[in-house]
């Protein structure tokens, strides 16, 4: 008879969990050895400690006064080496694990950000800080831990039941008594532990997401006098999470109380065996306390091997958690090299964009372009008009390799007609203002050097002066070294976005995409902004979206995207729509 399907499957989910787990354990290998060699070493001195305490019974009680000092210099000597051992395998453990901990979240870190940008779309912010944070914790601790744990565990077991079989027999089958009886209790109750594992971690996303919502939008909860309920959402959020922790920690009580009640008859039925066996003449006082300590030691090890089943199921749980996003389709960044050679040899030209029979659908059926063509020229402002919600935005993405057509093809351009296939890596050549605030905490220089990490205190003002930001940073007290709250407190919304610009402006990046970047800013301001881009000696080419018709007298062409189309509009048309504004 065959294997369930249902089951089958299981069993394959996990060892691809446990494959992808391995692969790490290879790679700190080194570390996982040290760690597990450190508790091999507490191991064999525990367990040599057990036997040097029988000997110094059987000494006391046999009145052999002349060894009692030697066997005591053994106890202090081995007491003091397993504290040491103890001290040295927490310290480098510690050291190990925050340096894999750390490795491990830069790795999946740099793949969520150059995970395909529409299918990372599909998870909360809140859920992807939870599995970066709590999940990818659960499995570097893991990492470093769990093999070293198991053999660790198996040897203490094995050890000290070949020390009770040599000495007798009989007190290693009362301490194995227990194994079927505690391998039934968690066997029945893991399944039920591993949900509210899975309950336990996708309610920490919940939480995690609703709070990060809240947070980053105090303003609007009380423009809509929404605090209360707010408060409301989270109590509910909380009674939720509080009922299933506290059904998890029922479930793992029970487990415990009843591995406990395996663990007392067993202990007690080798002290009163131990006494018949000791009254019997059979063994020796130091022999009981050796099998009391051994016995003692067996049933723990046997409880650690089986409580390795829910450890398991919560280290897989958090692995699966971590490759959902790990595994991601990434975009494409193996053409830098070729991109950078072809900005080269368009450097005192420029480069540009082209679309040719281009369509594009969101992965939810959403068709926003069908068939367009569409061309921008370095030294051109172009501008994106049209209706809201027909793909203004979208086209931006596209030209940012965010998103990828279905039909069609899209190009950077250079001199010649020469073409090189827009990707990712293009985005080398992009800066990019979106819409709202975009800048972070920290100075006006220090978002300035996010993009131009060198740039001077010059460079900076400059680029500031082209965004019409100068006029009121250099009146700060601190200037260009003024503090930024987060989201751009401090600021109000057109002199973030000025900043925003500026910032876009200092890379010097020979193509500029504004998504409705002025829209905050005053006609003249805006027009003025414009015409300081289209001043600069530096070819670039310039892609904005707007609702302004103000601006479009600084524009060299204006496209019109509505009903999945894109159509020039001729100089009368913008004329029109300039007049009539």
């Amino acid at each position: 008879m065959g294997i369930p399907g249902k089951i089958k499957s299981k069993y394959n989910i996990y060892g691809v969990r446990l494959k992808w787990i391995g692969r790490y354990v290879v790679k700190y290998w080194r570390a996982v050895l040290f760690h597990t060699l450190l508790g091999l070493s507490g191991v064999l001195l525990s367990l040599m400690g057990s036997i040097v305490s029988k000997n110094l019974v059987d000494i006391i009680t046999g009145h052999k006064t002349g060894e009692v000092f030697q066997y005591f210099c053994y106890m202090i000597g081995m007491t003091i080496g397993s504290t040491l051992i103890s001290q040295v395998s927490l310290y480098f453990t510690s050291k190990i694990s925050i340096s894999v901990d750390n490795e491990l979240k830069c790795d999946i870190f740099e793949k969520i950000l150059s995970s395909d940008w529409e299918e990372l779309g599909k998870y909360h912010t809140g859920d992807l800080v939870t599995r970066w944070n709590a999940d990818v914790s659960t499995v570097a601790s893991g990492v470093l831990s769990f093999i070293p744990n198991m053999i660790m565990t198996v040897a203490r077991l094995v050890l000290a039941f070949a020390i009770m079989v040599r000495n007798d027999w009989t007190f290693a089958v009362i301490a194995l008594a227990s194994v079927p009886i505690s391998y039934l209790i968690t066997t029945n109750l893991t399944a039920k532990m591993n949900k509210a594992n899975m309950r336990s971690s996708a309610m920490n996303a919940k939480m995690s997401g609703f709070n990060q919502e809240a947070f980053s939008n105090i303003q609007t909860i009380k423009a809509f006098d929404m605090i209360k309920v707010y408060v409301k959402r989270l109590r509910n959020n909380q009674k939720e999470y509080t009922g299933m922790r506290l059904h998890y920690q029922r479930t793992s009580a029970v487990i415990s109380i009843l591995l406990t009640i395996v663990g007392l008859a067993v202990s007690y039925t080798a002290y009163g065996w131990g006494i018949y066996r000791v009254w019997s003449g059979v063994i020796t006082y130091g022999t009981m306390t050796l099998f009391i300590s051994l016995s003692a030691q067996l049933n723990s090890s046997m409880n650690g091997l089986i409580s390795t089943i829910p450890s398991l199921v919560a280290l897989t749980t958090s692995a699966g958690r971590i490759m959902d996003i790990a595994e991601l389709p990434q975009e494409d960044f193996s053409k830098r090299e070729e991109v950078n050679e072809f900005f080269e040899k368009n450097k005192d030209r420029g480069v540009g964009f082209k679309l040719e029979d281009f369509s594009y659908e969101y992965k939810n059926g959403n068709k926003v372009f069908e068939n367009v063509s569409f061309q921008a020229e370095p030294r051109e402002i172009i501008a994106l008009v049209g209706p809201s919600g027909e793909g203004k935005t979208t086209m931006l993405r596209v030209l940012l390799a965010l998103v990828h057509g279905q039909e069609g093809k899209a190009f950077i351009t250079g001199k010649n007609d020469e073409t090189l296939e827009l990707t990712a890596s293009a985005r080398q050549l992009m800066s990019y203002v979106p819409q709202g605030n975009t800048m972070f905490s920290g100075t006006i220089a220090d978002n300035m050097r996010s993009v131009k990490e060198d740039a001077t205190d010059e460079e900076i003002i400059e680029s500031l002066k082209m965004a019409c930001a100068w006029k009121f940073v250099e009146k700060l007290p601190d200037g260009i070294n003024s503090e930024i709250k987060e989201r751009g407190g401090g600021f109000s919304e057109g002199q973030a976005q000025r900043l925003s610009i500026a910032r876009a402006i200092l890379r010097k990046s020979p193509i500029l995409l504004l998504d409705e970047a002025t829209s905050a800013l005053d006609p003249k301001t805006g027009r003025e902004l414009l015409d300081n881009i289209m001043k600069d000696t530096y070819p670039r080419t310039c892609i904005l979206t707007t609702h302004k018709p103000s601006v479009l007298k600084n524009c060299t062409r204006v496209y019109k995207i509505s009903e999945k189309t894109i159509c020039e509009m001729s100089h009368e048309e913008v004329t029109r729509m300039i007049e009539a504004d």
